[in-house]
């Protein structure tokens, strides 16, 4: 097709002119039967199109160039009635690209004048034939599209790069239309074709709405979808053209992380799997990972780039691509945005309102994963009324979809974060302990995760949720989901931090029986293969020790980090030395740890149970006692752990020698000579237990440092 038109004109050796194409013009009106039009006399105040935008540059769409992004595109006026008209044929469109090649010369070398009489002789050409310029531009569009490629790099290819801009400037809707086929799979003169309406300030906004309104009107893994998503991350690609969006940047995000869920809940889309060679420019092969590339382009190209810094240190891409953690993506995304891109909120905050009634799920859930994320921010936040805010959240607690009824827990626990909302808290507390007894292990931690920032604010209510909590916790600090455990362990943590002034002067209350409840399950878990679990109970222990004023701080850090029985055993001699009334409760506790799945478990808790025993007075043990402990140590003697089995033989032999102390401890009712007795009574022989090999005697290496030799 290039050697129509152009190929002739330029085997004259000359360029073409404003006169050749008026003249032109008049030969194919001539032709028709039609009256020549006359050739325009001088230049019309008509403005010539921009160059090119430079790399770097920030592109701003014309006021009046882009529709409202609220509102549906301008759509064309009707034609007028008539003939209908035919497809044009290969040899037309040929023609027409001819005669679009003829243009991009006029541009490069006629100046103004030049693109009068091009646009006459495109007019002149397509009313002699009774159309349209419009409803010839997918013909024109298509042409460029066959004949580009071929052109070599330089004015030339430029020219008629600049050729598609012209059209798209009047008939923006057309080229997309006629442009979005071409775009999946992925084609690479297609892609440049986008990249260089990309370019130019005065369409890129044009082009952007109308891929927009292409992504919102068939979201998901359709076609038209997932072209329009291609060719978004084509344009954003460039280098200024974020600048575009202004107006409407939360509806294009808002686009992009819905197409994301979309993609991730759907079936395979078409084209997935075609990617292009490794030279090529452009996105990723797959449809996610296109739509990932230009959410990055779209918030790094307006300041955001510790953003996307945020999210890739936090897997949160990875995380908004896959099917069943996009929402814990959009959370990610959400907290990035408050922390370091604040200036888009008001507007994110505005634009989610809608959509949280959404009839679709996928906008809808989206939509509330970003309003629960947006919620830390407290000026947003302060955008609707507090009493507002939290009815939509305690309604979405009585959602029967568990994934909701997440969202509005973590809701609440970022209410819970700004001070001026603190008179809710009659309100809030309710509902997050109602949590605690749900199945889902993601409502009962985002309950905890609640729960702690409650008591984090000022005037917490320490001594309510001591109440609360101290037949709800204990459970929970032996759940078997590993992340439930940790923050029900860390909740006891917080809670006694804060607590502590009323431990240190002797409160008989309920926090001071929760945590004396609470110590034989963290001294057990120091032991957890959970590492997270384990820190967080060394972390909680350390702050009862604290707050009881143990003085221990040496041997639990021992115990934690190199699992000494010296330093377990001073601690067990302090336990019974303080809380002699609570040394069978300690005892039973440590025997239900007995019968653990868990191998390392089972073995402290022998460890434990031997070192109770023997700092423990004989005279504070039954027969039953005794019996019990037997009975739960001696099913320990075919344990397949060699581990276990030698801590259960150690800790049987305390056992042993308490009874035999507590038989020789039976005298005359004399107290003088139960004294005597008492004296001459030989002590008991320490414990002794070999390592551990279920674990490393010290976590320091995962800091960087090495454990002691």
């Amino acid at each position: 097709m290039a050697g129509g038109v152009w190929g002739r004109a330029r085997a004259r050796g000359g360029p073409v002119g404003a006169l050749t194409l008026t003249a032109l013009a008049e030969g194919i009106q001539a032709n028709q039967g039609q009256p020549a039009r006359p050739p325009p006399k001088g230049p019309e105040p008509q403005p010539e199109l921009e160059p090119e935008a430079q790399p770097g540059s920030v592109a701003a769409a014309s006021p009046t160039a882009a529709p409202e992004p609220g509102s549906p595109p301008r759509r064309q006026e009707p034609a007028p009635e008539g003939p209908r008209q035919t497809p044009p044929s290969s040899w037309e469109q040929g023609a027409l690209a001819d005669l679009a090649l003829c243009m991009a010369a006029c541009l490069e070398e006629a100046g103004l004048s030049g693109t009068q009489a091009t646009a006459l002789t495109l007019s002149s050409a397509l009313e002699a034939r009774g159309q349209r310029l419009e409803d010839q531009v997918q013909a024109l569009v298509l042409g460029l599209l066959a004949q580009v490629p071929s052109l070599a790099e330089g004015r030339l290819r430029h020219a008629a790069l600049r050729v598609l801009s012209s059209l798209a400037l009047e008939h923006s809707r057309e080229v997309v239309g006629a442009l979005l086929p071409c775009s999946l799979p992925p084609d690479r003169a297609a892609a440049e074709l986008w990249r260089s309406l990309s370019r130019n300030q005065r369409v890129n906004g044009q082009v952007l709405v109308q891929l927009l309104w292409a992504l919102k009107g068939a979201a998901g893994p359709q076609r038209e979808a997932l072209a329009a998503t291609r060719a978004l991350g084509e344009m954003l690609s460039v280098s200024g053209c974020v600048g575009a969006t202004r107006g409407f940047y939360s509806h294009l995000l808002l686009a992009l992380v819905t197409q994301l869920h979309a993609l991730a809940r759907g079936p395979g889309s078409p084209g997935a799997h075609k990617g292009w060679a490794a030279g090529d420019r452009g996105p990723p092969h797959g449809h996610s990972s296109c739509a990932v590339e230009a959410l990055k382009a779209l918030l790094a190209g307006d300041g955001g780039r510790m953003v996307v810094t945020c999210m890739e240190q936090a897997g949160g891409w990875r995380r908004l691509a896959g099917a069943h953690t996009h929402l814990e993506g959009v959370l990610l995304l959400a907290s990035a945005m408050v922390a370091h891109a604040d200036h888009h909120l008001r507007g994110l905050f505005a634009d989610l309102l809608p959509r949280l009634q959404s009839a679709d799920d996928t906008q809808r859930l989206t939509a509330m994963a970003f309003f629960t994320g947006l919620l830390q921010s407290g000026p947003t936040a302060r955008l609707l009324r507090e009493e507002a805010i939290l009815e939509r959240l305690r309604a979405w607690q009585r959602d029967p979809e568990p994934t909701v009824r997440w969202l509005g827990l973590l809701g609440l626990g970022h209410l819970a974060l700004n001070r001026g909302k603190v008179r809710h808290r009659r309100a809030l507390l309710p509902a997050l302990l109602g949590a605690l007894g749900e199945g889902d292990a993601r409502l009962v931690g985002a309950a905890l995760g609640a729960l702690r920032r409650v008591l984090q604010q000022p005037r917490a209510p320490v001594r309510r949720l001591s109440t609360e909590l101290g037949s709800r916790l204990p459970p929970l600090l032996d759940d078997a989901r590993d992340p439930v455990r940790a923050a029900a362990v860390g909740l006891l943590g917080t809670l006694v931090r804060r607590g502590r002034g009323g431990l240190r002067v002797g409160l008989r209350g309920p926090l001071r029986k929760l945590v004396l409840r609470s110590l034989v399950p963290l001294l057990l878990r120091l032991h957890d293969p959970s590492l997270d679990a384990a820190e967080s109970s060394e972390w909680t222990l350390v702050r009862c020790a604290g707050a009881l004023r143990w003085g221990l701080l040496e041997e639990v850090v021992a115990v934690a980090h190199y699992d000494s029985p010296e330093a377990l055993s001073r601690i067990c001699r302090r336990l019974v030395r303080w809380y002699p009334g609570h040394v069978p409760g300690f005892l039973s506790q440590t025997q239900g740890y007995l019968r653990s799945p868990q191998a390392p478990l089972r073995r402290a808790a022998a460890v434990l149970l031997g070192l109770l025993v023997h700092h423990s007075s004989p005279r504070r043990f039954s027969q039953d006692l005794l019996d019990s402990l037997f009975r739960d140590l001696g099913q320990l003697q075919s344990d397949p752990e060699p581990a276990v089995l030698a801590a259960a033989q150690v800790s049987c032999q305390q056992v042993a020698l308490l009874a035999r102390a507590q038989g020789r401890g039976q005298g005359p009712r004399f107290p003088r000579l139960r004294l005597r007795l008492r004296r001459a009574r030989p002590a008991r022989l320490p414990p002794v237990y070999p390592d551990s090999p279920f674990q490393r005697r010290s976590r320091g290496g995962r800091w960087g440092c090495s454990p002691p030799g």
